[in-house]
C-alpha cells in the first residue's frame, strides 16, 4: 500500500449538495471520484498546453520521417493474406 497526501479544501454548498448525490460521503466512492476528476482536469490542461504548442511551432515536413515502403506496402510492412492450414 502506498501514502497518499492529504488535502483539505473548501468548496460551495450547491458542488457539495451535487457532490454529495454523486458520491455520497458514507461510501468510500467519495474520495475516488474526486481523485478521478482531479486527474482529468489536470490532464485537459496537459493537452491545451499541448495543443498551444503545436500552433505556436507546429511540425513541418521535414520534422517527420515516413517510410512510404512501410506506409504504401512494401515488403517490409505488407500483412501476410490467406488463411493458415
Amino acid at each position: 500500500m502506498f501514502h497518499m497526501k492529504q488535502i483539505l479544501i473548501e468548496i460551495e454548498p450547491e458542488v457539495a449538495e451535487k457532490l454529495e448525490q454523486i458520491a455520497p460521503g458514507r461510501s468510500r466512492r467519495r474520495s475516488e471520484f474526486i481523485r478521478m476528476a482531479i486527474r482529468k482536469a489536470l490532464w485537459e490542461l496537459e493537452e491545451t498546453a499541448t495543443a498551444q504548442a503545436y500552433r505556436k511551432d507546429p511540425d513541418g515536413d521535414a520534422d517527420a520521417y515516413v517510410d512510404p515502403e512501410v506506409w504504401e506496402g512494401g515488403k517490409a510492412g505488407r500483412p501476410k493474406t490467406g488463411r493458415r492450414r
